[in-house]
């Protein structure tokens, strides 16, 4: 279906001329403002795009490893370190495209911890056509999905906790300091307009209420016919309802409090029982939402109003409404919060996606897929072969 671009929407982030053939458009997150959803629209459309004179050089569809490793971040809990080699690859794909346009799409770069790292991410791709666009969204809607992303990666504290350590406890370092070096937008913009300049940036303010803004928004600063992105469906990427995020929170605390190693937490929960839950399960709209108590609402809104003040003063290009980061929300439509209960079936397909990680391990390099791609019967077999094994051993 195309889309029509015809009608003004009100909505929408204000359109942007093209950016020069040629630019290297940076896009840095930071986390939760769109940045999943565009990184697949991009990816799906990089032939057609690439037809048109605009690269996506990245092999995959976020270069995640290349963006921590410039950033001298470690990889996720139990993954291994990312490389040098793994931002070295990147540069290189960037440099292969010559002239052309050229896009690349990390969140990750927002978590680049002073000026020397920007500048040495800025040189490497060419600091004379590099193009920084930072996309937000109001702090009140990032917090709980920034929580449940956490608890994702082995956080055992519970939200409101949570959020009375990164609102009331200063330095608000603990138990995330990353959140407030992504999340400090003021201070983001701040830092990577001291390296490019404020001509060299571009702010994109989302207005959840258009859901394809900011693919459109891409399409104006890419020189892209409108209607080329479109979001791509991936349920592997959906946040966890209030019941599944307490499961893993407390199936964290287990963990931890039983000195299991990391490396297990990463393969049988992370890449195992959380994407085949994510993906076999869907959300109803009776699941109780994440609610955030009226106290942390209004406190990151005030934060947001000041920051919005501060990045008005770089003198950066802004796109959209910069009043939506300090707007308190409404409660959401929906049941009011309650007693958490997870769905059998929610807690069955995770406990499946850790079983089937161990299967896996066995199927051989021609018919390696992830969990939730392999089919249920061949992970089944193979795990039942390897308990008979074992049970005639003994």
């Amino acid at each position: 279906m195309e889309t029509d671009c015809s009608t003004p929407d009100t909505t929408a982030p204000v359109s942007a001329a093209p950016l020069p053939v040629g630019t290297r458009l940076l896009h840095i997150g930071p986390h939760k403002t769109g940045t999943t959803s565009i990184q697949g629209a991009l990816f799906a459309a990089k032939d057609a795009m690439a037809a048109r004179g605009v690269d996506f050089p990245a092999h995959s569809r976020h270069p995640m490893e290349a963006a921590l490793a410039v950033c001298g971040r470690p990889g996720m809990m139990g993954d291994a370190r990312p490389a040098e080699r793994h931002w070295g690859r990147l540069v290189d794909a960037v440099h292969a495209t010559g002239g052309r346009t050229s896009l690349i799409s990390s969140e990750f770069f927002a978590d680049a911890p002073d000026d020397a790292t920007v500048a040495r991410i800025v040189d490497a791709l060419g600091r004379d056509r590099v193009h920084v666009l930072v996309t937000l969204r109001p702090l009140t809607k990032i917090m709980p999905s920034q929580w449940q992303q956490y608890v994702q990666n082995g956080l055992r504290m519970g939200y409101e906790d949570w959020l009375d350590h990164m609102l009331r406890r200063a330095p608000y370092e603990k138990p995330n300091p990353s959140f407030w070096r992504r999340h400090r937008h003021d201070r983001l913009v701040e830092r990577w307009a001291r390296v490019v300049g404020a001509a060299n940036l571009t702010v994109v303010v989302v207005d959840d209420r258009d859901r394809g803004g900011l693919m459109r928004t891409f399409e104006s600063l890419l020189g892209l016919p409108c209607g080329l992105l479109a979001e791509v469906p991936d349920t592997s990427h959906r946040s966890l309802t209030p019941a599944e995020t307490e499961m893993l929170r407390i199936l964290n605390r287990e963990f931890r409090g039983n000195g299991l190693p990391d490396e297990i937490y990463s393969k049988l929960v992370r890449n195992g029982a959380v994407p085949r839950m994510k993906n076999a399960c869907r959300p109803s709209s009776d699941d109780v939402r994440i609610s955030t108590p009226p106290w942390a609402l209004e406190a990151a809104a005030a934060i947001g109003e000041e920051m919005a003040e501060r990045i008005g003063a770089t003198r950066v290009r802004v796109l959209g409404d910069p009043a939506l980061l300090s707007a308190v929300p409404s409660p959401p439509p929906g049941p009011a919060r309650g007693t958490a209960r997870i769905d059998p079936e929610a807690a069955a397909q995770a406990l499946y996606g850790a079983l089937a990680v161990v299967a896996a391990e066995s199927v051989r390099a021609a018919a390696i897929r992830s969990v939730h791609q392999t089919p249920s019967g061949e992970l089944v077999r193979v795990l039942g072969h390897r308990i008979l094994k074992r049970m005639k051993r003994r």
